[in-house]
């Protein structure tokens, strides 16, 4: 059965919809076993309203920008068709999921809320469980991470989405998800091939290639990177440590 994920983001012309902001950018990105596939859910919204001057400082969306895009009830059933069923990986979901769903009442669609037609993984409870004290915003688990993500001058819901995707797949990796799985199918088949393969006695020593620094630099970076994102759960970084140099 594949497991399927939407990654979402969203911009608003402020910080409280009970006080009248709405929602002013859409951005999801589709994830099925893990993998990102080319299925995505981008919108800009006309809110009916300003642009708090400190929200717009955050993402660059200007009132004339949006001032011919449709409104949330214009997109409302294309956005609920799309995430229905998966679960949504949100970074600070209470935000998200607030605004969401109090764009849903204001559109006659207060009879259903995000929860209940998916489940939510908040990437900001999860990184505070795994980095207790320090900062967790996505920028930070960005350098944490070692991802990329120079081209976030301003927010934007759709490149916050894709960054967000990178964060959660690594925070998440378990050390054996390195590897591919194989099917059963495929495995007998290997293990076939590798009965009716003998070796030769004659044949030569195998060269042994040993890593130079710059290989042991990296392979060192990488295994630190790899402890963090498990949690310091990386064994392959302590049988290093442990062996003999």
């Amino acid at each position: 059965m594949n497991e399927r994920q939407v990654v979402l983001d969203t911009e608003t012309t402020g910080l409280d919809p009970a006080q009248g902001h709405r929602v002013i950018e859409i951005g999801c990105i589709e994830l099925v076993n893990r993998r990102l596939t080319s299925q995505q859910f981008h919108v800009y919204l006309q809110p009916d309203r300003a642009i708090d001057e400190e929200a717009q400082r955050v993402h660059g969306i200007t009132n004339e920008f949006l001032a011919n895009q449709p409104r949330f009830a214009d997109i409302a059933d294309g956005f609920l068709d799309f995430v229905r069923g998966a679960e949504l990986i949100i970074h600070n979901a209470a935000f998200d999921l607030n605004f969401l769903n109090h764009e849903l009442r204001r559109c006659g669609r207060g009879h259903v809320t995000l929860e209940q037609i998916c489940t939510v993984a908040d990437t900001l409870l999860m990184a505070r469980q795994r980095h207790p004290g320090q900062r967790n915003s996505l920028d930070a688990l960005c350098k944490r991470y070692s991802i990329d993500n120079s081209q976030r001058t301003l927010h934007g819901a759709l490149l916050d989405a894709e960054i967000l995707a990178d964060v959660y797949l690594i925070m998440t990796r378990q050390q054996d998800s390195l590897f591919v799985q194989e099917t059963a199918g495929a495995a007998a088949e290997r293990r076939g091939k590798a009965r009716q393969t003998a070796l030769s006695r004659s044949r030569p020593s195998l060269p042994v290639i040993r890593a130079n620094a710059e290989e042991q630099a990296e392979h060192a970076r990488y295994l630190e990177m790899l402890d963090r994102s498990s949690g310091g759960s990386c064994v392959w970084q302590r049988l290093d440590a442990a062996e003999p140099v």
